[in-house]
């Protein structure tokens, strides 16, 4: 499964491990998914979203099916 957020594209970030010592590893930034349930109230259902919590915030403040229309229309315009 891909570890990135529908909502606001989040995806991982490659960086540095620099020890006390300063060496340095190769390490990946993950972004902060959680697997959350949101109410659709025009199917009556609630639908399972594996989301970032920037995404979770942005559910909040527009509501879910404003977002999911936004995403909708996003997935329209680059297909």
């Amino acid at each position: 499964m891909a570890k990135k957020c529908p909502i606001t594209g989040k995806a991982p970030l490659v960086g540095n491990h620099v020890s006390h010592a300063n060496n340095k590893t190769k390490r990946r930034y993950l972004p902060n998914l959680q697997y959350k349930r949101f109410w659709l109230e025009s199917e009556k259902r609630f639908i399972r979203i594996r989301v970032s919590t920037r995404g979770m915030r942005i559910i909040d403040k527009h509501g879910i099916e404003a977002v999911l229309d936004n995403i909708k229309l996003r997935d329209q315009t680059t297909a």
